[in-house]
Order: structure tokens, then sequence, then C-alpha cells
């Protein structure tokens, strides 16, 4: 056992250069915003979770000087139906893969998916 004192995972922080529109994406997501809070250089500071989670995503801009990249963030989301997920993103615009890849085994059946930034997160499908 460590001494770090790290007691809890809380947060994944996404690099967005346009937090409203972030903000929206993943509320139409089913995420609600629980922080959005001004800080240091008239940045902002934006968290949202699904509801009843206690893990959030930050949607923070960034960092001054820095070159915007989308990136693969290794989020992955659950869901019980992953038919019926796939399809209502489909139908939000919500850019997702062309098919769900079917899983074998202990691999779960699973989608990936952008939001507005570019950035990749991946559905899977649990039991």
């Amino acid at each position: 056992m460590s001494d770090t004192g790290i007691q809890q995972f809380s947060l994944v922080c996404i690099v967005t250069p346009e937090q409203d529109k972030a903000v929206e994406f993943y509320e139409g997501l089913g995420f609600e915003k629980r922080v959005d809070q001004p800080f240091g250089g008239g940045y902002r500071w934006i968290e949202v979770y699904l509801p009843g989670g206690e893990t959030g995503v930050a949607l923070a801009p960034p960092p001054e000087g820095h070159e915007f990249q989308p990136q693969n963030t290794g989020i992955t989301l659950t869901t019980k139906d992953i038919d019926a997920t796939y399809e209502a993103m489909k139908k939000q615009g919500v850019d997702v893969d062309a098919e769900i890849m079917r899983g074998e085994g202990p691999v779960p059946s699973l989608f990936w998916f952008r939001d507005p930034s570019g950035h990749t997160l991946m559905v899977v499908e649990s039991e």
C-alpha cells in the first residue's frame, strides 16, 4: 500500500477550444454540468458527470501558447444496450464509427465516437 494519500479517481481532463460547444455535446449524451467556474487568466473550469456518477470529465481550455490537437482520450463509457446507444447517438448526429465491433469472450461489443473537438471516446456494452 502506498502512502500517497490518493483516495479515488475523480476527473479526466479533455482539452477543448470551444467549451460551450463541448458542454452542449456532452449534455446531449446525458451528462450534467456540475461545475462552471472562472479561474485565472479568463479561463473557465467546467466539469460534467453522468447522473449519479462520481467520476467526471473536465472540459478545459488549451493552455495559452499550446497548439490544440485532438486525442484518443482512453475514456470508456458503458451501456447495457450497445445497439440502442449506437442508433441514438447516430440519430443525434454524433460522429460514430461505421459499425459496432462485436467482441468475443471477455471482449465486449464496442464502438468509438468523436466529440466536437475531434477527441475519440469508446462505448462498450456491459452485462
